[in-house]
């Protein structure tokens, strides 16, 4: 084999594995996406001979409810929108009015922008604040509470009805019991839990909402940022995915290429 050809030869094997390292290094490095909480069920099915397990995640269930303007609404009825929600009461004098407070400066920051937080639509974003004393907590106490706290009704809820739909939808639907760091009663929703819904209604994350600090509710705005994204973010990762396992494309390749070679430089000798 004369030199050309063995450097053609190794070009042409180094050409599809640095692509290869390329896109591996590529896939590696894509953004990783708020997990999924509270899963239902796993089912199995056979695909290309190969046993692949389904994971089916909870989809949280409708509720309906009066709001602070004293309109009859339902979870649904911002279905396709990305949901953050927190439970509160208005007589609370210890962490509701600070969870109330970071929430006005959460939905500020969507108005106002900065950071991530400035390429976000705020119309694909509701707020919803569920009263745990919905007996105390009328249309009217609800609106002076907002009011207070300057919430925008365009995209933030406060909530009051049927006490027993509340916290059946706290510890059924939403298991804030489960990812509180506070005890919480069964007869009493006292948590400082943010909780996140995407707009599939699955739980998507929950956050320290009275976050001293602003990491945590920082992060719940970059993790809403992501979840407006997922849909293109999968279709990129599941691209990347099919790519990058198709080792054995890769060695065909290469195969390939070394017989065309080979065969090429012996025509030459025979030629020659």
């Amino acid at each position: 084999m004369t030199k050309k050809a063995l450097l053609a030869l190794m070009i042409a094997i180094l050409i599809p594995l640095i692509s290869y390292i390329i896109l591996n290094t590529a896939s590696n490095h894509a953004v990783v996406m708020p997990r999924k909480y509270l899963l239902d069920s796993v089912t199995k099915h056979i695909e290309n001979g190969k046993e692949i397990n389904d994971s089916n995640w909870h989809i949280t269930s409708n509720i309906h409810l009066i709001n602070q303007l004293g309109d009859s609404v339902s979870l649904y009825d911002k279905k396709g929108k990305i949901i953050v929600c927190d439970f509160f009461f208005t007589s609370c004098r210890s962490i509701c009015p600070m969870l109330t407070k970071n929430m006005a400066k959460l939905q500020q920051s969507f108005i106002t922008g900065g950071d991530v937080r400035n390429k976000i639509d705020t119309s694909i974003v509701q707020f919803i604040s569920f009263s745990i004393d919905p007996q105390t907590d009328s249309v009217r106490r609800l609106k002076a509470y907002a009011d207070k706290f300057g919430v925008n009704p365009d995209n933030w809820w406060m909530l009051t009805g049927n006490r027993d739909s509340i916290y059946r939808f706290a510890f059924e639907e939403l298991k804030v019991d489960e990812y509180s760091t506070e005890p919480i009663s069964p007869d009493f929703v006292h948590t400082s839990r943010f909780v996140l819904l995407d707009k599939n209604m699955v739980v998507r994350g929950f956050y320290d909402g009275l976050d001293k600090d602003s990491a945590s509710l920082s992060q719940l705005a970059r993790d809403i940022g992501l979840l407006m994204m997922e849909k293109d973010r999968t279709k990129k990762s599941e691209l990347f995915t099919q790519i990058t396992d198709l080792n054995w494309l890769w060695i065909v390749i290469v195969v390939l290429v070394i017989v065309f070679m080979i065969y090429f430089t012996q025509r030459r000798k025979i030629n020659g």
